[in-house]
């Protein structure tokens, strides 16, 4: 099963049926209750993988194990059709900030779509943005930075890779490659990137290890996290917390890697800052990430 909330709405994938349905969510009394509101029409012909939604509210996307991407309104219509033409999808996702759709699978590359909609939000149109290319097997997952300037991504070829997504593809300038790093995990995967791109998580199986983005260096492992298979793996919109799960249980960790990267390069930063009022800047902000990540290693 695969769900997703959308304000009091969650949207949820059946396997038995194969069936897209909408759960509402109403207040009665002192609890909230869930019911079925509607199904969506059966377009997929095979497994829906994974399941989004635009920050903006304006579509949805499902994907399924074959190559179709759906794009969706809010009421069941299907805007779009994506054919990825990665043989089979591995994993899809819509950007954080909802413009993007993006996916995976047997080929070595990671595909980029933008969903484009007019003045007055009316949908216009999927059109290819750019293309993540360097690895030499299938990617396993990718995943975005809040602000989708940058993407990580993870192969079977032993490697995971930083990007600079940031560019001007209309113009077709290609993402530029900041770092290759090196993985020894097996699949299933899945690859988390904070939200201020210093700290990049992989789970493996049921371990989690986590990288400095900069350098490729092992900051922290965690080792046989879930009893089951670690479906999904996110940073906080703070950088302040790795999230798993795997089973019934959402498990949290402390960023205090995010932390380090963080404090290793406002270092950097304050050997390069020319007025005081800079300096003053970061000899606080460097401060209070020591005093927090201090916070952390007392517990």
């Amino acid at each position: 099963m695969v769900f997703i909330f959308l304000l009091r709405t969650f949207i949820v994938f059946l396997a038995n049926g194969d069936t897209i349905r909408v759960f509402k969510m109403t207040k009665k009394d002192d609890a909230f209750i869930f019911s079925a509101h509607e199904d969506f029409p059966i377009r997929h012909k095979a497994i829906v993988i994974n399941i989004g939604i635009a920050e903006t509210g304006k579509f949805i996307m499902t994907a399924s194990n074959d190559t179709t991407i759906l794009i969706w309104n809010r009421k069941g219509d299907v805007l779009a059709t994506i054919n990825t033409n990665q043989v089979a999808n591995a994993y899809a996702s819509v950007s954080p900030c909802g413009r993007f759709v993006a996916s995976c699978g047997f080929t070595p590359d990671v595909k980029v779509w933008e969903v484009c909609f007019g003045k007055s939000g009316e949908f216009r149109e999927v059109s290819r943005a750019f293309e993540l290319k360097g690895h030499s097997a299938g990617v396993c997952g990718f995943a975005f930075s809040n602000d989708s300037s940058r993407m990580a991504s993870v192969s079977k070829d032993g490697t995971w890779k930083l990007w600079k997504t940031d560019v001007e593809y209309k113009k077709q300038q290609d993402p530029y490659l900041l770092f290759t790093g090196k993985w020894s995990g097996k699949e299933p995967c899945r690859i988390a990137l904070s939200p201020d791109g210093r700290t990049v998580a992989i789970a493996s199986v049921c371990d989690i290890t986590v990288y400095n983005a900069q350098t490729g260096a092992v900051e922290e492992e965690f080792k046989s996290v879930h009893p089951a298979v670690i479906s999904d793996l996110a940073f906080d919109i703070n950088n302040r917390f790795l999230v798993s799960t795997g089973d019934r249980v959402i498990r949290v960790f402390h960023n205090s890697a995010g932390y380090r990267a963080a404090i290793a390069d406002m270092k950097e930063m304050l050997k390069k800052a020319n007025t005081k009022g800079t300096k003053d800047r970061l000899q606080q902000q460097i401060k209070d990430a020591q005093k927090a990540l201090d916070a952390i290693y007392k517990q």
